[in-house]
Formats: C-alpha cells, structure tokens, sequence
C-alpha cells in the first residue's frame, strides 16, 4: 500500500508541476510545456505539449511541421493536481479551448527510478459543435534554446524492413534541417523531417522509438506506443527545434475522428526519457520505463523456447518429423517446445495460406494419435507445449471467411480488404473476438497448451472504414481492441506466454509489448546476417524480450555453430535448428549455450544495453552489444572478418573472460588504456565475454 499526496496547482504566471526528472510549465498566456528542468537541451517554456489539428482548423501559421496548431496554441490550463506514490508520480492537467469548446486531459507519470515519462492525452468535445479531430500530438517538445543548438545535435532513428530490422543511423540534425538563417528572415521555419509508419506493420519500415543527442552528453530519447499508424516529426524555430510524437495522422494514414458533443478520443501513449549520459544512458532509461510498463509480466519465468521453424521444418510439421525435433531439443535443455505453423493445413496441400482461419488440427499431419500425440511426446520430454497462431487473419478460402459476418472484417469501400489470398478480422467486432476466444480456449483445454506464437504476416493497408470515421481510425480502433484481447486472453489462461511476432519484428511495439512475453527479433535465415539485428533489438525491445533465433546446422564449422550460439545469448535464446542431427560436439556447444543462458537470464531483467563500438552498421565486419548487470557487464562480440582481425572496444575497464564458448580457439584480450584489444584468428566468429570490474 501506498501512500498518495494530492496538491492543487493555482494557474500562476510561472506555474509548475515536478514529475520526476521532468516538469510541467505554464501561464496564463501559454499552454503547458514539457521540460528537463536541469537541461539546457530538452523541452523549452511556449512549446504547447499538446497539438490539436481538426478538420477546421490546422495549423495557427503555416508550416508542414506538427507544431503551433490552433487549437493547440489557445489550449490553457484550467486545473492541475498532482499524485504520489512509491512507484510513480503522476501529473494530471486539463487544458481548454474557449473557441471550440474542446478539452484535453493529459497524464504525465513518472515511474520511479528512471528518468522517463509516459504522456498520455484524452481529447473532449466540451462543446456545442460536431468537431473532426485530425491528428493530436502526442507529446511535443522543444529541443534546445537557440538555432546554434541544433548544430550540435544529432537524429538516431532505426530503418526496419523484413530480415533487416533494426538498422540504426545518426546523423546532425543539421543534415536533415538545414541552417537557414531564421534570424534574418525574423520567422520560424516551415519545413520538417519525419518518420512515418505505413498500415498496420507498426515498425515494417522505421521503428517506432529514436533519440536526440549532444556531443556534451545531454540526449533525449522517446518510443511511441501504437501498433496503429505513428508519426515523429522534427522541425526548427528561431529558439531551437521541436520534436513531435503522434499516433495516426490524416495526412500520413487516412486518419480523423468525428467528435460530437460529449465525445472523447484518447490519443496515443508514448515516453520520453532524459539523460546527460548521452545515447547510452537515454536508452537505458527508456529500458527501465518498458520494465515499469510491463507490470507483473517482468516477474514471469525466462524459459528457453524451441520452435521447429526456422531452417528446419518451414511450416510443413508431421509426427515423424516432429518426434526427433523434440528429442533434440529436450536434450538440449529446452523448456518449451512451440510446434509452429502449419499443423491446422492438409498435408495434400502445398500452399495453405489462403486456408488458414480455423484453427483446428489437420489429422493427417498426425496419424496414429493426432497432435494430441506429439503434445504428450513434448510434455513427456519435460517441456511445455506451444503452437503456432495468426488470430487476425482469416484465409479466403477457408470456411471461417463464410461464416463469419462482414462486419467482423476490415471493410473499405464497402467490400472486405484483401490481401494476399487473406481478409483481416477486425477486433471490435464481437464474432471475431468469440471466433478467437473458442480458438485459444480450445488450445488450452484440449491440448494444455501453454505457449502461442501469435504471428502476424499481411499489412492489410490504411485500415478499415466499417464503425469509423475513416480508415486511419478504424486500425487504430481495431489495434486497441486486439491488445485488450490479449490482455482478456493472459486472465483467461494465467499460465500461458504469448510471443509476439510478424514477420519477424515488423510489428514490435510497446502497444503490444506491453502485453505479451517476447518478440521474435527477425525472420532472418542467414546466421551471418543476424548479428547487426540481435545486437541493436535492445535499443527498442527489453533485452529480455529479445527472441534471438539460434539455428545451429550439422554442415556448420565449430565456429560458426558457436557464432550463431552467440547470437541467441545477446538475448533471449530461441533455439530452431534440426538439433537431433548435429555432430556431438555441436550437441555439446547447444548444451553448453543453453546452460550458460540459464545462469544469467535473470540478470536480463535488470540488464541495461550499451554499444561501446557503436550501433551498428548492417555490413559492419565487427558488431558489439554490451549489457550492464549488477555484477559486471557482458559483451557480445561477432567478428564477420572473414581475415584475422584486431581492434579496441573502447571504454571497457577491468577483467575480461570468455563465458562461451569455453573450448575454442582463443581470442586475444587485453585490457589497455584504451579498452579492451582484441585479436581473432582467421574465420567468422563470435564470443560471449565477462568484464568485471576490480
């Protein structure tokens, strides 16, 4: 139990609210503003938190930014309290528009013991007047107090595509926004740099986080929480930049949302967090904020999971290819064992895609017993069961597409969305939802199944139109409803993990991270491409949600066995691969991986991630994740130079040691001013290292 201090705050002319490592700023003449009070970088007083577009009104002066929008430049504040607790202060405001009669109620929680926010805003029609809200800004800040601060600033963003996510870059903010003398022309600039999601793959091209950083230290860094569309925009005035976090937008995803009298629409949730520990040290704050969202769910046991997928049985499962996958896996020291897709398609048929949709198991893949049979065979191997999922697609050839109504699919045009040989069910609709419950609660009651791989692999487009002002609002609306599903799902069945997947990591975002287990890192086959995915996931996932596949190969050297072991290690090990035919001593290496991840995936969950060479580049010979723990740090080093090599990790200090693998062939170490030199021989190879700290 807690205890909660609650203050009114009076609207003065220096009005503030302290929310951790943030404060809130007003007057009577201006909106509230978000600030770091200590910083002279992030967040300035007269920039608006909240930005309101509608239909009648955009922007107050003309601009292709998400800044001074007029309804957000008339917003004051009306009344403020603030909350206090031992896990969180919160700030809540009210804001109104006397012109349109519209509302915002924003809360700003600060969890304790990280230097981050969450910012969450409801927009209502206070009014007399139907208004069509356009886009809202989720959270907008200044960014430093002159335009000579931003030639000192620099944009990190992560480009993501399929088998490529994660691609982190940095450039000066001046690259993208262009000194062009403001001063002089006694205006602020009209011109932005934006990152903009596409359909409902929420992170299938940028991921949805980034961060701002000084060469002094001060960075700021921010996730936007949706798995709907998302919008971050960056643009410049006379007194520095601004930053904007939004969900969907009408100019970038079909969005608006009519508002009559009364009604209300809850923008999106993102965080922001601050540090003068530069890149490093936001992110590490970001990371303690995602373990404070997650709640309870961080408590959860970190099992190793095995799935048949990956280079192994690609969607095509029978009992005789499953029997030996479960043998070698047990042996290996997995826990659960996740039979992936296709064990609902008739083995007759080839290409199932357009069947999937019921979500019962096709006999003839499992004769002599059905998957009943291979269910008992995972848990008499001491491992629990899991199966493969894609809930909100439905085949157009399968029977669900003509018994459920069209109302329980997206909708455009007045006709169900295809993609793909699919249709996309539509999570607000009650029969999709009852179609989904019977599903799962089938599963778990017929099979004791206690895992599901959710996947997720169609990008059905702007949304849908049916029960929504427009498309945009339709996913949005749809999104919300699935992670509320999710979460009815988890109290349904406590027992049951849930990993979140879409083609790999194209739909990683703290909307549904929030709620589920862990998230397939990417879809990537190839072991020596995967080091640049594993090592910058972190940046935007807990590393303990970071499901780095491992697919070890009986045509694979000791080393590169060991390279794609290594792989799996910087996070949480997902092990695929045809285990029961490997050499005995790769059989060796797995079980010495999966011993090694079973000492120090607990230190996981109070891991913070470091890159000390740098986020890395996709064709980087060298790639390093290091993770601080509370005794002593872990390296994950790759080496793709195909040559011996040789090179410094800077900033390391102490004692170096090889955790894995034990017996090969020695690396070079030696701690210098420097940090810490390596030298590797000849050959693709990686190391998991301990640097402890005297």
């Amino acid at each position: 139990m807690t205890d909660t201090i609650t203050r009114d705050l009076p609207a003065a002319d220096t009005a503030r609210a302290r929310i951790g490592a943030f404060e809130l700023r007003w007057g009577p003449d201006a909106p509230a503003s978000l600030v770091v009070p200590t910083s002279t970088h992030a967040g300035r007083d007269g920039v608006g938190l909240v930005e309101v577009f509608t239909s009648g009104e955009q922007r107050a002066r003309t601009s292709q930014a998400y800044w001074r929008s007029a309804v957000g430049e008339r917003l004051r504040v009306q009344r403020s309290e603030v909350t206090g607790g031992a896990g969180a202060t919160r700030a809540v405001i009210v804001q109104s528009d006397i012109r349109t009669g519209l509302e915002v109620r924003t809360t700003v929680t600060a969890p304790a013991g990280t230097a981050a926010v969450r910012i969450e805003s409801e927009v209502h029609n206070a009014g007399r007047e139907t208004v069509v809200v356009t886009a809202v800004s989720s959270a907008t800040l200044g960014i430093g107090r002159s335009q000579d601060d931003l030639d000192a600033t620099r944009w990190g963003t992560a480009a993501s595509e399929w088998l490529a996510e994660d691609r982190w870059s940095e450039v000066s903010v001046r690259a993208v926004l262009p000194d062009i003398d403001l001063a002089f022309h006694g205006q602020d600039g009209r011109g932005h740099v934006g990152l903009t999601s596409h359909g409902a793959w929420s992170s299938g091209e940028h991921v949805p986080c980034g961060y701002l950083a000084r060469a002094d230290g001060e960075a700021l860094a921010w996730q936007i929480e949706t798995s709907a569309g998302w919008h971050a925009d960056l643009s410049q005035a006379r007194d520095g930049g601004v930053l904007s976090l939004l969900g969907p937008t009408d100019l970038e995803h079909q969005f608006a949302r009519e508002l009559l009298p009364g009604e209300t629409f809850t923008a999106v949730p993102v965080a922001v967090s601050a540090s003068t520990a530069a890149r490093d040290g936001a992110i590490a704050e970001l990371t303690r904020y995602r373990r404070w969202l997650r709640g309870t769910a961080g408590e959860q046991q970190l099992p190793v999971v095995y799935n048949d997928f990956m280079n192994t049985l690609m969607g095509q499962p029978t009992t005789e290819k499953l029997l030996p996958l479960i043998q070698g896996a047990a042996e290996a020291g997995a826990e659960v064992f996740c039979i992936d897709a296709g064990w609902f398609a008739d083995p007759e048929v080839s290409d199932w895609w357009s069947s999937v949709g019921e979500w019962r198991e096709a006999p003839a893949r499992f004769p002599g017993g059905g998957l009943a049979r291979v269910i008992d065979a995972i848990r008499a191997a001491g491992m629990a069961p899991g199966l493969w999922l894609e809930p909100e697609v439905v085949g157009v050839d399968s029977p669900a597409a003509a018994t459920l109504p069209d109302e329980a699919f997206f909708v455009r045009f007045g006709r169900r969305v295809q993609e793909d040989r699919r249709y996309h069910l539509d999570f607000r609709h009650p029969a999709a939802r009852a179609h989904l419950d019977a599903t799962v609660d089938h599963l778990v009651e017929a099979y004791g199944v206690r895992y599901l791989k959710l996947d997720y692999n169609i990008n059905p487009g702007a949304g849908t139109e049916h029960h929504a002002t427009t498309a945009g609002d339709g996913l949005l609306g749809h999104t919300r409803a699935f992670r509320d599903w999710l979460v009815g799902v988890q109290r349904r069945h406590p027992a049951l993990r849930i990993e979140n997947c879409s083609s790999g990591a194209m739909r990683a975002d703290y909307g549904l991270l929030g709620v589920t287990h862990l998230q397939s890192t990417s879809d990537q086959q190839d072991f020596r491409l995967y080091p640049p995915i594993a090592a910058s996931a972190p940046a935007s996932i807990l590393p303990e949600q970071c499901g780095n596949w491992a697919y070890p190969a009986v045509d694979m050297s000791d080393e590169e066995t060991s390279f794609t072991l290594v792989t799996g290690l910087s996070g949480r090990l997902y092990l695929s691969g045809f285990l029961d035919e490997l050499r005995p001593g790769q059989r060796a290496r797995v079980a010495e991986a999966v011993g090694l991840h079973k000492q120090l995936r607990d230190r996981l969950r109070e891991a913070t991630p470091f890159w000390p060479l740098g986020l890395p580049e996709w064709e980087a010979p060298v790639v390093c994740l290091g993770l601080h723990t509370s005794d002593g740090d872990l390296l994950f080093v790759w080496d793709r130079d195909a040559a011996p090599a040789g090179f410094t990790i800077p900033g390391v200090a102490g004692t170096a040691e090889v955790l894995f693998p034990a017996d090969a062939t020695p690396w070079g170490l030696d701690t210098t001013a420097d940090g810490l030199e390596v030298s590797t021989p000849s050959g693709f190879g990686a190391r998991v290292l301990r640097v402890t700290h005297g």
